[in-house]
């Protein structure tokens, strides 16, 4: 394949961009690719490329020679890589990575996914618990009215949860 550039040497670099959703192909000989300020991938951090331009210097805070004391990962291998070993890669480098992933993500904790109905359902099984809490504790206190009440929401709740079923 030649170079798209000078049309005469053989393409060594192959770059792809998706722009507005359209995906656009570029193959590039050695010094097409150098002239036009491609770097040999092996030189660059993929760390950087990955969560942004300084993230290798964010994980490098927790100290240059940490490293991970199950799988023996440094912060080298993570800014060669982009990738931690193992689980507790989080906690070894835990300093330099919180921010990182508060950047890039809602939060640090992960909460899965759930689909709809089941969120639904979910969310109408806490309710009724709740429900059924509070008119355990309104007969205690012999609150009839507000017992009553409780009832007739909690028979509702059961006829949308059986319909969700």
């Amino acid at each position: 394949m030649l170079c798209d550039v000078c049309k005469c040497n053989d393409a060594a670099v192959f770059l792809t961009q998706i722009v507005d959703g359209k995906m656009q192909k570029v193959n590039l000989c050695e010094s097409c690719s150098k002239e036009k300020g491609v770097q040999d991938p092996t030189g660059f951090a993929l760390a950087d490329l990955l969560l942004g331009i300084g993230a290798a210097e964010e994980i490098e805070k927790g100290g240059s020679n940490t490293r991970c004391p199950v799988c023996g990962f440094t912060q080298a291998d993570f800014k060669k890589t982009g990738r931690l070993g193992c689980s507790s890669c989080y906690v070894a480098f835990g300093e330099g990575l919180n921010s990182l992933l508060k950047a890039m993500h809602k939060g640090t904790a992960h909460v899965g996914k759930l689909p709809a109905r089941a969120q639904k359902t979910l969310a109408l099984s806490d309710r009724m618990k709740t429900l059924t809490e509070n008119l355990r504790k309104a007969v205690q206190e012999e609150n009839y009215e507000t017992a009553a009440a409780l009832r007739d929401e909690i028979k509702q709740l059961e006829s949308q949860l059986t319909e969700s079923k």
